[in-house]
């Protein structure tokens, strides 16, 4: 693991500089969702504290299990609104706020938690229907609804996943895509300074698009296997 983090660490220093970039502007999300706790636990030993995953009840299971660790969950995954429960008691950050419905029911729970927490808005740049978001239509109303009804979200940016394709320029088009909402929507009130987008396969194009933070899985972890 550490040859394979020190490997991707370096393709994102490469990729910064290709775009002109700082070293430092791009932050890196080691994905652990379906890895086990002992793989989370060794890549926390490897200087990681951030670690997505794709569902509540695996964070719940990770962190009993890790609880010495002072770790932070982010959620990445599709929520549903019945699972806000368990996000309001476990979770850090959320990366796929894509509806109403869900940023109210987050809201509930926060609030009643006597907790905030930082929100990435989904937005859908990919033509697959596979893929979640927020449709990038509906983005101004959305914010303009969070910074109405939802103190407890801490709008920071966007986020999307791009076609799974092997054309670099349809890839590159949804994360540019993304990049220009940002652009188009952020304001004083709501900066919108994260952008998180590229994967394993393709988060150097992500970042040669504007991306601040990726979400590395299987480059790090190794393969992943669904076995449940």
């Amino acid at each position: 693991m550490a040859r394979r983090l020190a490997a991707v660490q370096q393709r994102i220093r490469e990729a910064c500089a290709r775009a002109g970039r700082a070293e430092d502007s791009v932050a890196l999300l080691p994905v652990s969702k379906t890895f086990s706790a002992d793989a989370v636990r060794e890549a926390h030993a490897l200087g990681l504290s951030r670690f997505g995953e794709n569902k509540t009840q695996e964070i719940r299971q990770k962190a009993a299990e890790l609880d010495a660790l002072d770790l932070r969950w982010v959620m990445i995954g599709h929520l549903q609104t019945n699972k806000a429960k368990d996000v309001a008691r476990d979770v850090a950050e959320v990366q796929s706020l894509d509806r109403i419905d869900l940023a109210d029911a987050l809201q509930t729970r926060l609030a009643a938690a006597g907790r905030e927490i930082d929100v990435l808005v989904q937005v859908k740049t990919s033509p697959e229907e596979s893929k979640f978001g927020l449709a990038p239509d509906a983005l101004p109303a959305f914010l303009a609804h969070l910074a109405a009804h939802c103190p407890a979200l801490r709008v920071q940016g966007l986020m999307t996943m791009a076609i799974n394709s092997d054309d670099s320029a349809a890839v590159r088009a949804c994360f540019r895509l993304l990049r220009e909402l940002r652009d188009a929507h952020r304001s004083a009130a709501v900066p919108l300074a994260r952008l998180s987008m590229g994967m394993s396969g393709d988060f150097e194009l992500a970042i040669e698009e504007g991306s601040t933070e990726v979400r590395i899985g299987s480059a790090i972890f190794g393969a992943r296997h669904y076995d449940h």
